[in-house]
Formats: C-alpha cells, structure tokens, sequence
C-alpha cells in the first residue's frame, strides 16, 4: 500500500482557473446578495480551495439600483466616513447613498465580507458593480448566476 496516494493539492495562482460570472440584484436582499458574491469571490465554492490565494471568479454585478433592504434600514441604516479634517464626520443613509450613487451600497456590503488584508483588496478588484442592465464585459462571455437556486 503506498502510504503517499492521498496528497493535499495547494492552489497558487498559476493553477487556479478563474472565470467570469453575471449576478442580477434585481429584487435581492442587499446582505444575503453580499454574502454570496463574497463566497464567489473568495473561491470557497470550488473544491480546490486555498484560504491564502485568490482562487475566486471574476463578478458582475447588474441592476444594484433595484436592490431591496428589508424594514426601516432605508431610513435608519447609516454609512459614516470620515475627511480627516477636525469636524469631518459624514454620515448618509441607505437611501441616500441609492440615489447618490447606487453601486457603492452593493460594494460596501461586499467589501466589509472579504477579509481585511491584502488579500482582500486583491479580491475586491474582481467585483465589477454597474447601477442598470448594461455592462461593458460581453467579451469575457459571463456566466449567469441565480443566487436563489445556484449554488
């Protein structure tokens, strides 16, 4: 019996295969939308795994200015930043942060699910957010996902 048949196989970024996919948020729950595309990008979907390298797919995301908040979080859900300036804390609501500019509500809530690294960073530039249907990346030939039956 050879005793070394069974070798874990380390994922590095020559033998990953990555590949493009289209998720429409269209009627989606901005967190539970989140929390999938996060697990996309990160690529725990894949059996090859490796938690130190961006084994993850390429993810577009369209339609993110038809996307639902559930109760009163359209009012009372706040987003704060700060200039750098004494006095400089701003803060938006939900609601405002939609209509100012609808992508950063769904990049917001993807980000804060990758980890807080470089690694991170590294996959957040694999997140492609666009406001309405359209989207510049037909060459890629996307593959469409339904988070609601797909997984």
């Amino acid at each position: 019996m050879d005793t070394l048949s069974y070798k874990t196989v380390s994922a590095n970024k020559n033998t990953v295969t990555k590949e493009w996919l289209l998720v429409d948020a269209d009627g989606q729950a901005l967190g539970r939308l989140a929390s999938e595309v996060a697990i996309l990008l990160r690529g725990k979907h894949k059996p090859n795994y490796t938690p130190h390298v961006d084994c993850g797919d390429n993810v577009i995301i369209i339609n993110a200015e038809k996307i639902n908040l559930s109760g009163k979080k359209w009012d009372e859900k706040t987003y704060i930043r700060y200039t750098g300036y004494p006095g400089g804390q701003r803060s938006l609501t939900a609601k405002e942060m939609l209509k100012k500019d609808p992508r950063r509500l769904v990049e917001k809530a993807v980000k804060g699910m990758l980890p807080k690294n470089k690694l991170g960073a590294e996959l957040f530039r694999n997140l492609k957010v666009y406001a309405d249907a359209h989207h510049a990346h037909e060459a890629q030939q996307p593959r469409t996902i339904n988070l609601n039956t797909d997984r």
